[in-house]
């Protein structure tokens, strides 16, 4: 994936999407693509998180393990596609944190990778780009809340 690809997914993700062309341009220069297989994980549950993917194409689903007793095994939270974005919000608040969730592709997936650090100090430097990701994540954390907690009534 060239620097151009990368902008463009970044372009057409939930997260970036009414950043202007420059801001894209810079937030590209932080990314990494990655690509992985079907059934291959990008997180696990516990790991330590400090990535935010976006991803450029293919599936993934947002699980998390669950315990209660009688009922033990896995729950898909949501099945994220191309524009969707996942992984450690905490990144941008500079707090560490473990993953409550796995993601685990359901077949190729490209994706562009964020440490997340870096993009919190590009929204320092920058107070509006850092208000517009900040109120666009907001969105986002209350989408996928409810999409968790439709997950729960499942079980």
């Amino acid at each position: 994936m060239n620097p151009m690809e990368m902008e463009c997914a970044l372009g057409s993700c939930e997260f970036f999407e009414l950043l202007g062309k420059n801001e894209l341009s810079e937030i590209a220069k932080l990314c990494k693509p990655s690509t992985y297989k079907s059934g291959e994980y990008v997180f696990q549950q516990g790991d330590y998180g400090e990535h935010v993917y976006v991803i450029a194409d293919g599936y993934i689903h947002l699980e998390r393990s669950v315990d209660l007793g009688a009922h033990k095994g896995n729950v898909v939270i949501e099945t994220l596609g191309k524009g969707r974005v996942l992984g450690c919000w905490s990144t941008l608040l500079n707090m560490p944190h473990i993953l409550m969730s796995s993601a685990v592709c359901q077949k190729p997936t490209h994706i562009v990778t964020i440490r997340g650090a870096d993009l919190r100090k590009m929204m320092i430097d920058n107070t509006e780009l850092g208000f517009n990701i900040m109120e666009r994540l907001c969105y986002l954390l209350r989408d996928r809340l409810q999409a968790a907690y439709g997950a729960m009534e499942k079980i």
